[in-house]
């Protein structure tokens, strides 16, 4: 290898490695890879929005800025459809995560470039409801192998696992994965 490529390929594995760094950093932290997903290295864009609310990851959200559905935009191409699962690890209590993975939503058959009301949604969206303790939310996306099409519903929103869920549709590690947490509202501060 020439002495000149050596030398300029350094500054691109340090800057990929910084990237990759700084995206996964939080995730490590906030122990999603490791409770949710195994470490994957982001390849498309997830932008969620509660209401004018940005959600990065570890952000505080409050239940009653989430009772709907967030705004997602997803990068990817248009031809890659994708998956979107959103659970709470902590549930019921962060202490005691017994019901760990609370299901709060499941959308399959999202079009790249576009957001999760262009897919077909398996399980409705619910909002965020932590009893004790401050939760964590976990969107996680998947990149699907072709069309999901209709599935059935899980029969149950307690005790889910995302991994197992991923092996049996065969999607692989995650592309993305934005967490926020949450708490539940004094009465007198709920709005």
């Amino acid at each position: 290898m020439p002495l000149s490529f050596k030398n300029n390929l350094i500054p691109i594995l340090f800057i990929a490695f910084m990237m990759l760094a700084t995206s996964v950093d939080p995730l490590v932290v906030g122990r999603v890879i490791g409770d949710v997903v195994d470490m994957f290295i982001p390849s498309v864009g997830m932008s969620v929005y509660f209401g004018p609310k940005h959600v990065t990851n570890g952000c505080d959200i409050k239940p009653s800025m989430a009772i709907n559905p967030p705004k997602i935009t997803l990068t990817g191409k248009m031809d890659n459809l994708y998956t979107l699962v959103m659970t709470d690890p902590d549930a019921p209590s962060p202490s005691e995560p017994s019901m760990r993975e609370l299901l709060h939503w499941i959308v399959v058959d999202i079009p790249g470039g576009t957001n999760p009301k262009r897919g077909k949604e398996i399980l409705p969206y619910i909002g965020p409801k932590p009893p004790i303790g401050i939760h964590r939310y976990i969107m996680v996306l998947f990149e699907q192998k072709g069309p999901i099409g209709m599935m059935e519903q899980p029969t149950t929103r307690v005790s889910f696992n995302t991994r197992y869920f991923a092996s049996q549709l065969d999607l692989g590690l995650p592309v993305a994965t934005v967490y926020f947490n949450s708490q539940k509202e004094p009465r007198s501060k709920r709005r």
